[in-house]
Protein backbone atom coordinates (compact mmCIF):
# COMPACT_ATOMS: atom_id res chain seq x y z
CA UNK A 1 0.00 0.00 0.00
CA UNK A 2 1.78 3.84 -1.22
CA UNK A 3 1.90 6.46 1.23
CA UNK A 4 -1.35 8.59 -0.53
CA UNK A 5 -3.19 5.72 0.41
CA UNK A 6 -2.56 5.54 4.11
CA UNK A 7 -2.56 9.49 4.06
CA UNK A 8 -6.17 9.20 2.51
CA UNK A 9 -7.26 6.60 5.09
CA UNK A 10 -5.37 8.42 8.04
CA UNK A 11 -7.33 11.17 6.72
CA UNK A 12 -10.61 9.45 7.19
CA UNK A 13 -10.53 8.28 10.38
CA UNK A 14 -9.15 11.72 11.79
CA UNK A 15 -11.96 13.44 10.26
CA UNK A 16 -14.88 10.67 11.05
CA UNK A 17 -16.61 9.39 14.14
CA UNK A 18 -14.91 6.05 13.38
CA UNK A 19 -12.58 4.76 16.49
CA UNK A 20 -10.69 1.92 14.36
CA UNK A 21 -9.95 1.46 10.57
CA UNK A 22 -8.57 -2.43 9.55
CA UNK A 23 -7.47 -2.62 5.58
CA UNK A 24 -6.22 -5.90 4.54
CA UNK A 25 -4.82 -5.19 0.75
CA UNK A 26 -2.36 -8.32 -0.57
CA UNK A 27 -0.02 -9.65 1.78
CA UNK A 28 0.08 -6.06 3.58
CA UNK A 29 -2.68 -5.17 6.59
CA UNK A 30 -2.58 -1.47 7.97
CA UNK A 31 -4.45 -0.98 10.99
CA UNK A 32 -5.04 2.67 12.37
CA UNK A 33 -6.67 3.44 15.64
CA UNK A 34 -8.16 6.78 16.90
CA UNK A 35 -7.15 7.46 20.33
CA UNK A 36 -8.24 10.51 22.43
CA UNK A 37 -5.57 10.41 25.13
CA UNK A 38 -3.48 10.97 22.32
CA UNK A 39 -3.48 13.94 19.67
CA UNK A 40 -1.85 11.39 16.83
CA UNK A 41 -3.49 8.24 15.14
CA UNK A 42 -1.09 5.31 15.13
CA UNK A 43 -0.63 3.35 11.69
CA UNK A 44 0.65 -0.47 11.83
CA UNK A 45 1.40 -1.55 8.92
CA UNK A 46 2.45 -5.85 9.16
CA UNK A 47 3.17 -7.57 6.38
CA UNK A 48 2.70 -11.70 6.38
CA UNK A 49 6.56 -12.57 5.70
CA UNK A 50 8.13 -9.96 8.05
CA UNK A 51 6.65 -7.86 11.35
CA UNK A 52 7.77 -4.42 10.53
CA UNK A 53 5.93 -1.98 11.75
CA UNK A 54 6.03 1.83 10.87
CA UNK A 55 3.94 4.93 12.72
CA UNK A 56 3.56 7.90 11.14
CA UNK A 57 2.55 10.76 12.66
CA UNK A 58 -0.80 11.98 11.22
CA UNK A 59 -0.50 15.06 13.43
CA UNK A 60 2.34 16.82 15.46
CA UNK A 61 2.92 15.71 18.33
CA UNK A 62 2.39 17.77 21.54
CA UNK A 63 5.34 17.99 23.97
CA UNK A 64 4.99 15.95 27.03
CA UNK A 65 4.53 18.55 29.83
CA UNK A 66 7.75 18.41 32.65
CA UNK A 67 6.88 17.23 35.79
CA UNK A 68 8.92 16.97 39.04
CA UNK A 69 10.47 14.06 40.23
CA UNK A 70 9.26 13.41 43.94
CA UNK A 71 11.90 13.48 46.43
CA UNK A 72 12.80 10.62 47.95
CA UNK A 73 14.96 11.35 51.24
CA UNK A 74 18.07 9.85 52.09
CA UNK A 75 18.56 5.95 53.42
CA UNK A 76 18.45 2.36 51.95
CA UNK A 77 15.33 1.99 49.37
CA UNK A 78 13.39 -1.29 48.83
CA UNK A 79 12.02 -1.48 45.48
CA UNK A 80 9.23 -4.11 44.36
CA UNK A 81 10.69 -7.53 42.60
CA UNK A 82 8.03 -7.89 40.85
CA UNK A 83 4.80 -5.96 38.71
CA UNK A 84 1.91 -6.47 41.34
CA UNK A 85 -0.52 -5.03 43.36
CA UNK A 86 0.98 -3.92 46.74
CA UNK A 87 -0.84 -4.63 50.01
CA UNK A 88 0.35 -2.98 53.18
CA UNK A 89 -1.50 -6.08 55.63
CA UNK A 90 -2.47 -9.85 54.72
CA UNK A 91 -6.12 -8.87 55.07
CA UNK A 92 -8.68 -5.62 55.01
CA UNK A 93 -8.37 -4.34 58.19
CA UNK A 94 -5.40 -6.16 59.25
CA UNK A 95 -2.47 -4.03 61.01
CA UNK A 96 -0.16 -3.29 58.33
CA UNK A 97 3.47 -5.16 58.65
CA UNK A 98 5.04 -2.03 58.40
CA UNK A 99 4.39 1.39 59.50
CA UNK A 100 6.46 4.80 59.78
CA UNK A 101 8.81 4.90 62.67
CA UNK A 102 8.51 1.11 62.82
CA UNK A 103 12.07 -0.20 63.75
CA UNK A 104 12.72 -3.46 61.14
CA UNK A 105 15.46 -6.12 60.90
CA UNK A 106 16.63 -7.88 57.74
CA UNK A 107 14.03 -11.00 56.47
CA UNK A 108 11.10 -9.07 58.40
CA UNK A 109 7.92 -9.24 55.80
CA UNK A 110 7.57 -5.02 54.89
CA UNK A 111 4.62 -5.89 52.82
CA UNK A 112 2.73 -7.93 50.11
CA UNK A 113 1.94 -7.98 46.56
CA UNK A 114 -0.06 -9.93 44.55
CA UNK A 115 0.95 -11.17 41.44
CA UNK A 116 -1.26 -13.39 39.08
CA UNK A 117 -3.72 -14.22 42.27
CA UNK A 118 -0.33 -15.33 44.46
CA UNK A 119 0.34 -13.81 47.69
CA UNK A 120 4.60 -12.91 48.00
CA UNK A 121 5.49 -11.41 51.43
CA UNK A 122 8.12 -8.88 50.52
CA UNK A 123 11.22 -8.88 53.31
CA UNK A 124 13.21 -6.10 54.13
CA UNK A 125 16.70 -6.72 53.04
CA UNK A 126 17.88 -3.68 55.51
CA UNK A 127 17.22 -3.31 59.28
CA UNK A 128 16.91 0.38 60.53
CA UNK A 129 13.13 2.25 61.27
CA UNK A 130 11.00 2.70 58.26
CA UNK A 131 11.09 6.51 57.29
CA UNK A 132 9.04 6.76 54.29
CA UNK A 133 6.15 4.17 52.94
CA UNK A 134 5.99 5.52 48.98
CA UNK A 135 3.34 3.30 47.71
CA UNK A 136 -0.35 4.00 48.64
CA UNK A 137 -2.80 0.19 49.61
CA UNK A 138 -3.78 -1.65 46.75
CA UNK A 139 -1.98 0.58 44.23
CA UNK A 140 -0.39 -1.44 41.14
CA UNK A 141 3.54 -1.42 41.25
CA UNK A 142 6.20 -2.34 38.51
CA UNK A 143 9.18 -3.93 38.40
CA UNK A 144 11.71 -2.16 40.32
CA UNK A 145 9.43 0.59 42.12
CA UNK A 146 10.74 2.55 45.37
CA UNK A 147 8.19 0.70 48.46
CA UNK A 148 9.77 1.93 51.44
CA UNK A 149 12.53 3.88 52.79
CA UNK A 150 14.52 2.68 55.18
CA UNK A 151 16.78 4.65 57.54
Amino acid sequence: MDLRKLKTLIDLVAESDIAELEVTEGEGKVRIVKSSAMPQNQVVMMQQPQHQQMMPAAAPVAAAPVTAAPVVPDGHIVKSPMVGTFYRSSAPGAAPFADIGKSVNVGDTLCIIEAMKLLNEIESDFSGTVKQILVENGQPVEYGQPLFVIG
